[in-house]
């Protein structure tokens, strides 16, 4: 089991926090502007925070419900489709881009054996996998009875909406392959509901339960129910909680969902997020509960006991622990000791931590996942960014290593405890999503599906430099270019970071990207602190009161592109989603002349306030909030909202979100923006792009994918100056 990747998953909704003193507002005013973005009203709203007066002029845009904020995004829009509508770049790009995101997807198959043939030589059963193909708005759930039969449709969000705004989140086939649990949202919302599908018939049984938004199943053998996680319905807990809460409930098909038992959460912090599995007998859940990105806590629930109570295995240490169960194991995966992780056996009859086996010692690259396939361990870790992927026996031996077509990324791993086969999903940057497939009782592997592309990706070279951060420590950054790309100085290169909540950037096809690589540019991703790609010490060195260091790697990552020869500052944008759009805002603010342009996607700025809304407390182990003095501090310091400057000269810079964004609340965006616009001396444009229906990314439909690629690479062709190819 793995740690959720809570900044991509998890909701935001608007709720201001009691008991807090009302800031000061004053009369308010228009603001000058010294470009023509639409005019912004401000109020002098000054706060006083642990002695210190924060001023936060634009706090009005928070309320997305009030007209007024309705009719200046209107204006915003009306102002960005002003600015790149007109330009002559806009349709060659919008028609290549057409074609590059029509690229297809491809997930790792989940296999599924009935018991007569378990273990059994030929194909398994029934496969489940999605696959999106050409203008496909939405992946497709399919399911294969066979290795190499023919694709059956299962579930197809695109028959639901004609504008594809309806997204399947999430699915979980029965152990016996006859049902399939899934969950679908709507608007980019991920506000899950989950429904049953019988894989014969494809009829949904009438089991429907709603507010199962990121959810965690398992299935129990004799498919007559299931185990999950749901977040509760609003009026049930105090307002502004109803996405916390995320407990465990055990449920029967065709049972009121009102009345499922609860079996895990009640009493805990509202924060804790939790994830399950269970033991292929039946007998035991494997509870996780994670508190941040940095700690989790692991329990056993023997639920063939009425009344029990859960065990802990680990429990009360700031540490990492997940696991995978079996009957009569319990693998832990911890960092407890040990930054770049290690794996213990535990006996689930006697969890306590005097027992516990080490079978995996620590290495010097990091182990990142574990899983039980084939009684086999399949054990992936990450070299220097880069997925190597081991197989070990029950007790840790060596049985040799998976070969993967070259420097890249694991994105997945398929497979039954018990089963003969093994999918393992691959992609890197010139490698588009594939699978291999894997006979474990042979050890032969073969391709087993690919995506194809409209691209020559021999045409290109990926490479991995290192440089030193400003306090001395090496980072890493991968190159993808043309061959033989010449050192003039005036290369277009797109830096692309992350950097937070321990979530790795490696070798990825990064599908738009082909758009600049094709005109001779450059596409960089650094490798920041405060990610996981160099283990725990890495992850902590850039989070809370250390989230500068993450910044400083960006700009040495800038300073290595700009002194390498290749490019030039005018040459040079930044670009960075979610966390990685609080990374952007923060260098636009820190470092606003090595740059010239910025694509700053959903993106946290104002740092002072954001645990106030949706689910941002969740946020709070990883980032600190301004309640807090100490946190107050760090976090002042570099809010981007309260960083800007008037008459600073800044880059040109596209602010985007969803006005339907459940993680970071767009008000993050609109009051950013208008700070920017207001502030800025330099002359270079300040655009705010909000996209209706949609969220924070997660389901948006392939034309809505178009569409906003197409506004940001317009802007950024337009800002550095590329001229479109015929």
């Amino acid at each position: 089991m793995h740690l959720p990747t809570l900044t991509l998953l998890l909701p935001l909704a608007c709720a201001t926090q009691a008991g807090k003193p009302a800031a000061k507002t004053t009369a308010t005013a228009v603001q000058k502007k010294p470009g023509d973005a639409p005019p912004t009203r401000i109020e002098n709203v000054v706060e006083d925070m642990h002695g210190v007066k924060v001023a936060d002029p634009y706090r009005w845009l928070e309320d997305g419900t009030k007209p007024e904020v309705a009719a200046w995004v209107e204006a915003q829009n009306r102002h960005l489709r002003s600015k790149l509508d007109p330009l002559a770049v806009r349709e060659p790009i919008r028609e290549r881009l057409t074609e590059l995101l029509s690229i297809g997807t491809l997930s790792t198959p989940v296999a599924r054996y009935p018991k007569a043939a378990k273990g059994a030589k030929g194909a398994p059963a029934r496969l489940f996998y999605t696959r999106r193909e050409g203008t496909q708005n939405q992946p497709i759930l399919y399911v294969r009875d066979g290795l190499r039969a023919p694709d059956r449709v299962l579930v197809d969000p695109n028959a639901l909406r004609p504008d594809g705004t309806a997204a399947l989140d999430w699915w979980y086939p029965s152990n016996d392959g006859r049902l399939v649990a899934y969950g679908i949202s709507l608007d980019g919302s991920e506000l899950s509901t989950l429904r049953v599908r019988e894989v014969d018939t494809g009829r949904d049984l009438g089991d429907v339960i709603e507010r199962t938004r990121a959810c965690s199943l398992a299935w129990m053998p004799d498919a007559r129910g299931f185990y999950y996680t749901r977040y509760p319905k609003p009026g049930d807990v105090a307002a502004g909680d109803e996405n916390y809460y995320r407990h465990v409930f055990s449920h029967t098909l065709g049972a009121d969902p009102a009345s499922d038992p609860k079996l895990f959460g009640e009493g805990r912090d509202l924060k804790d997020w939790t994830s399950i599995g269970l033991s292929p007998d039946g007998r035991r859940l494997l509870i996780e509960a994670w508190q941040g990105w940095a700690r989790s806590e692991v329990y056993l629930l023997d639920v063939a006991k009425t009344g029990t109570r859960p065990v802990p295995v680990a429990e009360k240490i700031d540490a990492i622990f997940d696991g995978e169960l079996l009957d009569d194991r319990l693998y832990v995966r911890t960092n407890d000791g040990a930054a770049n992780y290690r794996l213990f056996v535990v006996d689930p009859k006697k969890p306590d931590r005097t027992g516990w086996r080490e079978i995996v010692p620590a290495g010097d690259d990091v182990l990142d996942s574990v899983a039980v396939v084939g009684r086999k361990l399949v054990v992936e870790y990450l070299h220097q960014a880069h997925s190597v992927l081991r197989l070990l026996d029950l007790d840790g031996r060596a049985q040799g290593e998976v070969a993967l077509p070259t420097i890249g990324t694991v994105t997945a791993v398929g497979g039954e405890w018990d089963g003969p086969d093994l999918f393992v999903g691959f992609t890197s940057f010139a490698v588009p999503p594939e699978v291999h497939h894997r006979d474990m009782r042979r050890g032969a592997t073969e391709l087993w599906e690919r995506v194809t592309a409209p691209v020559n990706t021999g045409d290109y070279e990926v490479r991995q430099v290192f440089f030193d951060s400003e306090d001395g420590t090496e980072v890493s950054m991968f190159l993808v270019y043309r061959k033989e790309l010449p050192k003039d100085g005036i290369v277009p290169t797109l830096l692309y970071g992350y950097g937070g909540f321990n979530i790795s950037q490696t070798p990825q096809f990064n599908r738009a990207s082909y758009l600049l690589l094709e005109h001779g540019g450059i596409y960089a991703v650094a490798n920041l602190r405060g990610g996981g790609e160099y283990g725990d010490a890495w992850h902590k060195a850039g989070m809370r009161g250390n989230k500068q260091n993450v910044f400083d790697d960006f700009f040495a990552a800038t300073d290595w592109l700009l002194e390498s020869g290749y490019t030039s500052t005018d040459r040079l944008a930044i670009a960075g989603r979610s966390n990685g759009g609080l990374l952007v805002a923060a260098a636009i603010t820190q470092r606003p002349r090595r740059f010239r342009a910025a694509l700053c996607a959903v993106p946290l700025t104002d740092m002072l306030r954001y645990h106030r809304f949706l689910i941002a407390k969740l946020w709070i182990p990883e980032l600190g909030s301004a309640d807090d003095p100490e946190a107050f501090k760090w976090l002042n310091a570099y809010s981007p909202y309260h960083r800007v400057e008037d008459g600073k000269d800044y880059p040109a810079v596209l602010v985007t979100t969803g006005e339907g964004d459940s993680r970071v609340e767009p008000s993050h965006a609109r009051k950013f923006a208008a700070r920017l616009q207001a502030a800025t001396g330099s002359g270079h444009p300040v655009l705010l792009r909000t996209e209706t229906k949609a969220g924070h990314g997660q389901g948006k439909p392939l034309v809505k994918q178009i569409d906003e690629a197409t506004d940001e690479w317009t802007f950024l062709f337009w800002q550095l100056g590329i001229k479109p190819r015929n």
